[in-house]
């Protein structure tokens, strides 16, 4: 009777070309073991991936509320030079959220035609995109200067010299009872299209625009 049984489990291995199985089984044990170590392993893949995965997409459904700040009277800026104001960039952590703009009218010349009516004054982030270190405005050149590592940018911002991967970020800007207003910062590209806000050091010309996920933006203008 033993031979009997070992020639029939012998058959049914033969026949299905699983060694270890049993006549009846519909799970093998090397099956289960092998569809078990691949779920364990999914499960600790996931718990890397997953919280890697929200850092990197959390951002782009993140909002904030948009905040805007006046920072002088119409008649402080003209179209041929920057006046650097101070204003809050970031609400509730004191003078460490303050942050230097620079502020002129739209030059048509230079800027070509107004996009909107958050255009009619131009607003220069001092951060510069090689790795945020803070540019100053040289009037006799007509050009920001980054100390740290020789950046060099144009009038608009544009880069015209040195490591940094796009132009100077920008500010969205409006008048209200005569006063210019500062609000939400945003990127551009070398063409100066907008962007949600990237960090120093992401280009936004070709895949570069794809490749970095935007920062949080605001409800609304």
């Amino acid at each position: 009777m033993a031979k009997d049984r070992r020639q029939k489990k012998s058959k049914y291995t033969a026949d299905r070309n699983i060694p270890g199985a049993f006549e009846g089984e519909t799970v093998t044990r090397r099956r289960f073991m092998t569809t078990t170590t691949h779920a364990a392993g999914a499960i600790a893949a996931s718990a890397f991936a997953l919280p890697a995965l929200g850092f990197a997409i959390g951002p782009v459904f993140e909002k904030r509320e948009r905040r805007w700040e006046a920072v002088g009277p119409t008649t402080d800026f003209t179209p041929d030079t920057y006046v650097p104001k101070v204003f809050t960039e970031t609400y509730g952590i004191g003078d460490v959220g303050k942050t230097t703009v620079y502020v002129r009218q739209h030059n048509p010349e230079i800027d070509g035609p107004q996009k909107d009516e958050y255009d009619a004054y131009i607003a220069i982030s001092t951060k510069c995109m090689h790795l945020g270190c803070p540019v100053r405005f040289v009037p006799a050149s007509e050009r920001f200067i980054c100390p740290c590592h020789g950046g060099v940018y144009d009038f608009q911002g544009k880069v015209d010299g040195g490591p940094p991967v796009r132009p100077l970020d920008r500010f969205y800007t409006r008048v209200r009872d005569g006063q210019v207003e500062i609000g939400p910062r945003y990127s551009v590209n070398s063409e100066l299209r907008r962007f949600s806000p990237r960090y120093p050091g992401e280009p936004l010309d070709g895949i570069g625009q794809y490749l970095y996920p935007s920062r949080p933006t605001a409800r609304k203008l």
